[in-house]
């Protein structure tokens, strides 16, 4: 597949266990891609999550960003949720 867009999202966690808890969460989805358009991956650079994007085209890198962003918004949700039971 030939690349022609991509991005970085750097998104900055205070807590080092909820990080963690992020990138372990979503391991299995990086190690199988979403789509043969697009390709992730996830590291940790200090106190940030590191989501870099590669795609084929412009609407795959839009839509599998969306799709990760969501997943990391739904991963804190649902520890702010356990965290305060």
């Amino acid at each position: 597949m030939s690349k022609k867009a991509f991005a970085t999202c750097r998104i900055c966690f205070s807590d080092e266990k909820q990080l963690e808890i992020v990138l372990k969460a979503l391991k299995p989805e990086v190690e199988k891609p979403v789509s043969m358009r697009s390709e992730a991956s996830l590291g940790q650079n200090g106190d940030f999550l590191v989501l870099k994007v590669e795609a084929s085209d412009s609407v795959a890198l839009r839509a599998t960003l969306n799709a990760y962003l969501r997943w990391i918004n739904s991963i804190l949700e649902v520890l702010g949720v356990v965290s305060s039971s």
